[in-house]
């Protein structure tokens, strides 16, 4: 195969673990990427740990690099932050945007929107998450961008099921959601930090039942046994 840069390697990667590729807690073999993407093992090692600074892997002492796991306290906690986050992203990029970042947010919906329209989940699911990671550059936070970044590779994740709709109502959230982007984009530039606000905890809220049935597809046994109500 063709020699791959760094940067080549560094896209893939990102995009392997947000698409469930890589499954959380899958260890990477450098040996193997090395020999896969035609790299030496230095660049390879620098490309990890570069994902690694970007919460998309951890490196254990001794033991090699894995995807960054997905456990009952991390979903816990997305749970629990991710709405507050977005919102005060949300806000602050209405405040704080440059024409530069504008025109890369209207690219990233184009894309979007284009792949909503040919059912392309993959590409949803990577032209969403650089949708919101361009806000969150908007915003110009150094405590709140790490934050999102890292929320933003579990959000992708989690959200698989929101990307491949089986109905009419999951088709119908998704051009919300498609539709809602173009809402972000006009209230962002309108400075509305209020209307921005607002929208990132409706967006919130239309995925929200999408990523509760990733973490639990079916009812569990016990669900299955309880009586009905007299």
């Amino acid at each position: 195969m063709n020699k791959t840069s760094k940067e080549e390697l560094l896209i893939s990667l990102r995009r392997r673990i947000l698409t469930m590729d890589l499954e959380p807690g899958q260890s990477l073999d450098e040996v193997t990427i090395s020999r896969d993407y035609a790299l030496s093992r230095t660049p390879v090692r620098d490309v990890l740990r570069q994902l690694a600074g970007e919460g998309y892997l951890t490196i254990a002492e001794n033991r090699g690099a894995f995807v960054a796991s997905m456990s009952y306290k991390a979903l816990r906690d997305f749970f629990r932050t991710a709405p507050s986050i977005y919102s005060s992203i949300a806000a602050l990029a209405a405040e704080n945007w440059k024409p530069q970042q504008m025109d890369a947010l209207r690219a990233a919906q184009d894309v979007f929107r284009a792949a909503v329209e040919a059912g392309n989940a993959e590409e949803m699911v990577t032209s969403n998450n650089r949708f919101h990671l361009i806000m969150g550059e908007m915003a110009d936070n150094q405590y709140l961008e790490p934050s999102l970044q890292r929320l933003l590779i579990d959000h992708a994740r989690i959200g698989q099921t929101f990307y491949r709709p089986k109905d009419d109502t999951m088709r119908e959230r998704l051009a919300t959601a498609c539709l809602q982007h173009d809402q972000f984009i006009e209230a962002i530039q309108a400075h509305d930090d209020q209307t921005a606000k607002k929208l990132a905890f409706d967006h919130w809220e239309l995925s929200r039942d999408n990523l509760e049935l990733f973490v639990r597809p079916d009812p569990l046994e016990m669900d299955l046994k309880l009586p009905e109500a007299s």
